[in-house]
């Protein structure tokens, strides 16, 4: 039975991953619901919504940490931590990707379900957002020494120090550079999680006007997993959408411009010892990942070239003498709106910036010229196949996993 504020879509049952697949619209904001009603008594609840941020102040990741910190029902102090260590969930957590911002969590237990449930979409429909909270999660200056205030000045905040870790990693830093330049208008120009420097540019206005853009019902995506009823979740999900009218504003990633011609660039990082510690990566922007056709292709090709020191363009990425190693980038971006393949080489030198390209494309044109073997088309035909079916990794809940594979 189809709760009055929703109508159901459509239906259609997933044999291989044991699941029915049931897709609703609520009535009044257009919000959308999948429910994917399996027979597993470990129900899970994710909400996502996507999430444009047009610079690298991090506005999202912060977003993501302060909306957890306190709201209208639940005014304590980090409900959400006093939950993790209170409840009998199976995972709780909240993730920044590019262009979505998604709060899951599971549960085996119906009552401690529906208590987590009110608590996460308390969270992120009504979120208090303290200033006191944004300083925390965000950024903040204080002594370097607490107890001494003729010690020097410090800026400190969870997402800052966590951004600043993350960023002093060469590959890290890499692939941002190659992103910056792949796609140069929409928001995958722009380091979501954050640039150090850029998170200290980001006000307490900034935040909340983030989050009245991009935090309403009409631009959130509810999914569910386990034996609870799709009516059920309704009820409890009307309790706080039927407090809000359908937003008119929408927020879609827009296509790349293309190139008309090859770009080069180069970017630098610091690091104690120069020889020998240029990298060179070339990045294609590719279809839409949204396209299973193009999606499928890409995987293909990437795995014929990258997928083992047999494959053409990894063999030749070994062999050289113009690099130390393939780059950790190699492979195929799908995460995006628009992919994107990169390939290259790390521990080269400046030098050796033509030739390296030079190797890239004589190797793909020898592919595309000659071909590869039977052999290694069927094999990795043979491992896509598995991928496509296989669920697992990172310990999380099953039927997390299937949301997560379902809405990256």
């Amino acid at each position: 039975m189809v709760h009055t504020g929703f109508r159901q879509l459509r239906t259609k049952e997933i044999q291989s991953l044991g699941v029915r697949v049931e897709e609703y619209e609520h009535i009044k904001t257009g919000a959308v619901h999948y429910h994917l009603a399996a027979e597993n008594d470990e129900n899970v609840f994710l909400v996502a919504l996507r999430t444009m941020p047009m610079d690298s102040t991090g506005v999202a990741h912060i977003l993501e940490h302060t909306a957890l910190c306190g709201s209208k029902n639940y005014p304590v102090r980090d409900p959400f931590f006093m939950m993790i260590r209170r409840s009998l969930n199976t995972f709780m957590n909240a993730f920044t990707s590019s262009d979505w911002t998604a709060y899951p969590f599971a549960s085996k237990n119906k009552k401690d379900f529906n208590n987590l449930l009110s608590v996460y979409l308390d969270a992120v429909f009504f979120a208090t957002l303290n200033e006191q909270d944004f300083a925390q999660e965000g950024h903040r200056l204080e002594f370097e020494n607490p107890s001494d205030p003729s010690s020097p000045l410090q800026f400190k905040g969870v997402v800052y120090n966590e951004m600043k870790g993350a960023m002093s990693s060469v590959t890290s830093q890499l692939w941002q550079a190659v992103s910056k330049h792949l796609y140069p208008t929409n928001t995958y120009h722009f380091n979501s999680g954050g640039e150090p420097e850029s998170i200290l540019d980001l006000s307490y206005t900034d935040l909340k006007s983030f989050y009245k853009a991009h935090y309403h019902p009409s631009n959130a995506i509810f999914m569910t997993y386990g034996d609870i009823p799709a009516a059920e979740h309704h009820v409890k999900f009307e309790e706080y959408l039927e407090q809000f009218d359908k937003s008119e504003h929408r927020i879609e990633v827009d296509d790349e411009k293309r190139y008309y011609a090859p770009v080069r660039a180069e970017e630098y990082y610091g690091h104690n010892e120069l020889e020998n510690k240029t990298h060179h990566v070339m990045g294609w922007l590719l279809g839409h990942s949204t396209n299973l056709e193009e999606q499928l292709e890409a995987h293909f090709l990437s795995s014929l070239l990258l997928e083992n020191s047999s494959s053409p363009l990894m063999l030749a990425l070994e062999t050289t003498d113009l690099a130390s190693s393939p780059s950790p980038l190699c492979g195929l971006e799908d995460s995006n709106k628009e992919m994107a393949f990169v390939c290259g080489v790390e521990g080269s030198t400046e030098e050796n910036r033509d030739a390296v390209e030079q190797l890239i494309l004589n190797t793909l044109e020898q592919v595309a010229k000659d071909g590869v073997s039977e052999t290694q088309v069927e094999s990795v035909l043979h491992q896509l196949e598995l991928s496509q079916r296989e669920v697992g990794g990172d310990g999380y809940p099953y039927g997390l996993q299937i949301i997560l594979s379902a809405i990256s």
